[in-house]
C-alpha cells in the first residue's frame, strides 16, 4: 500500500509555522512511514525552521496584498498567477492525499489549488479571529481544526472541531537549574523572559530599554529578551553585557525549552501559538495584545487567558509606564505566581498535534482505499 503524503502549508510568522512542525512531528510519531512535504516562501523564516526540523520545503511565489496602494501590489497579479502554477506542479509531483493549511499567504494558492483538484484539504486555525487566507480556503475544507470556539463565528461550524493548538513536544521536560545554567543565571534571583515574537516587538523593546535599569539594578531581576533581528544590533550597543551582567539579549531564542524553563515570568504579544505555549509550559504571564492585527484576535486572546487567572494585559500604548511596577508585583509574589501557573495548566491542550494527526492520517487513510 502506498505510503501517506501530507503537504503542510504554513507561511510567515513563527504563529503559523510552528503548529504546521508541531502536526509534522505528530504525524511522524504515529505513522513513521509519513511522506511529508512543506510549501512556503523563501523570504520568510519557514525557510529556516522548517529544514532545521528535518522537513523538506518547497518555494512559491507569493506574498501578501497591501491593503494601502503600494508600488509592491502592482507585482501582486503576477505572483499570483506564478504561484498557483507552482502550486499545480508541486501538487502533480508530491500526490498528496491532504493538504494541510496552517495560515499565512503561503498556503493559500497551493490550498485553493488542491480544493479545486479534489484534494482534502485540512486547516487549522490557531485565533479567534481566523486570518483571511483560512477564511478563503475554508468552504473547500475536509475538517477545520481551531484553538478558540469563537472561530466558529466566522468558520462554516459544522466541519469545525477546537482542539487548542499543536505546540512543540520539546517546550516541556526541562529541569529548572539546568535551564538557568544554560543562561549563566542564578537560582537566587527571579528571571523574566520577554518575547517580541519572532520578528519582535518595537513597543515591547522601547518599554524594555525606558525600564531597563529599574527592572535589572533595582528590581535585582534576571532577564532573557529576545528583540527580533531587525533591533539586535543597535540595542548589542546600547545595553553591553559589562553594564547589564544579568541581561541575556538575543535576536531570537533557538533554546525556547530552557528559556520557558528558567523564567519565572515571561512578558509576551499574545499571538495564539505564544499563548498557546504559555498554557503548555504552565508560566504566568504578563500580554500585550498588539494593536496591529486583523481583528483584534490578540486581545481576544489575551481576554481568555486573563479571565482564567493565567496572564495580565497591559496596554501597547502605555506599557513604558506601567510595566515595572506590574513586573514587580508579580514576580515577588509567589502565591500569586503559582495561582497562574495552575490556571496556565488547566487552559491547556497537550494533546492537540496528536489529536489533528490522526485525523488528518484517518483522512489519507481513506482515500488509499478508494
Amino acid at each position: 500500500m502506498d505510503k501517506p503524503r501530507i503537504l503542510l502549508a504554513a507561511g510567515g510568522t513563527g504563529g503559523h509555522v510552528y503548529p504546521a512542525i508541531s502536526i509534522a512531528d505528530a504525524l511522524k510519531e504515529q505513522n513513521p512511514e509519513t511522506e511529508i512535504l512543506f510549501v512556503g516562501t523563501r523570504d520568510h523564516m519557514e525557510w529556516r525552521a522548517v529544514p532545521k526540523a528535518g522537513y523538506d520545503i518547497e518555494s512559491i511565489w507569493i506574498s501578501g496584498f497591501h491593503r494601502r496602494f503600494t508600488l509592491k501590489n502592482l507585482v501582486f497579479p503576477f505572483k499570483l498567477v506564478t504561484s498557483l502554477a507552482q502550486s499545480l506542479k508541486i501538487l502533480a509531483d508530491f500526490r498528496p492525499q491532504v493538504v494541510v493549511s496552517c495560515g499565512g499567504y503561503a498556503a493559500g494558492p497551493i490550498g485553493w489549488t488542491a480544493g479545486k483538484k479534489g484534494i482534502p484539504v485540512v486547516i487549522q486555525e490557531q485565533n479567534s479571529f481566523p486570518g483571511v487566507t483560512n477564511r478563503l480556503l475554508a468552504k473547500f475544507a475536509t475538517k477545520i481544526f481551531t484553538a478558540f470556539k469563537e472561530a466558529d463565528r466566522y468558520l462554516p461550524a459544522s466541519k469545525t472541531q477546537v482542539t487548542g493548538n499543536p505546540t512543540r513536544a520539546t517546550l516541556t521536560g526541562v529541569d529548572k537549574s539546568v535551564a538557568l545554567s544554560a543562561f549563566g543565571f542564578d537560582d537566587d534571583k527571579p528571571v523574566l523572559l520577554v518575547m517580541g515574537g519572532s520578528g519582535g516587538a518595537k513597543t515591547i523593546n522601547e518599554a524594555m530599554k525606558a525600564n531597563m535599569k529599574r527592572l535589572h539594578d533595582e528590581a535585582g531581576l534576571q532577564i532573557i529578551w529576545q528583540c527580533g533581528s531587525r533591533y539586535y544590533d543597535q540595542l548589542k550597543n546600547e545595553f553591553n553585557a559589562h553594564d547589564y551582567k544579568n541581561l541575556r539579549l538575543t535576536a531570537f531564542l533557538d533554546n525556547m525549552a530552557e528559556a520557558y524553563a528558567a523564567a519565572d515570568l515571561v512578558m509576551s504579544r499574545a499571538g495564539a501559538s505564544s499563548c498557546s505555549e504559555l498554557m503548555l509550559t504552565g508560566k504566568p504571564s504578563v500580554l500585550v495584545p498588539s494593536p496591529n492585527v486583523a481583528g483584534d484576535h490578540q486581545t481576544q486572546n489575551a481576554k481568555a487567558m486573563a479571565d482564567a487567572g493565567a496572564s495580565k494585559i497591559l496596554d501597547d500604548s502605555t506599557m513604558k509606564e506601567t510595566m515595572s511596577d506590574l513586573v514587580e508585583e508579580l514576580i515577588y509574589n509567589q502565591e500569586h505566581l503559582k495561582s497562574m501557573n495552575q490556571a496556565a495548566l488547566e487552559l491547556a491542550k497537550p494533546e492537540a498535534a496528536q489529536l489533528i494527526a490522526k485525523e488528518i492520517l484517518e483522512i489519507a487513510t481513506s482515500k488509499l482505499d478508494q
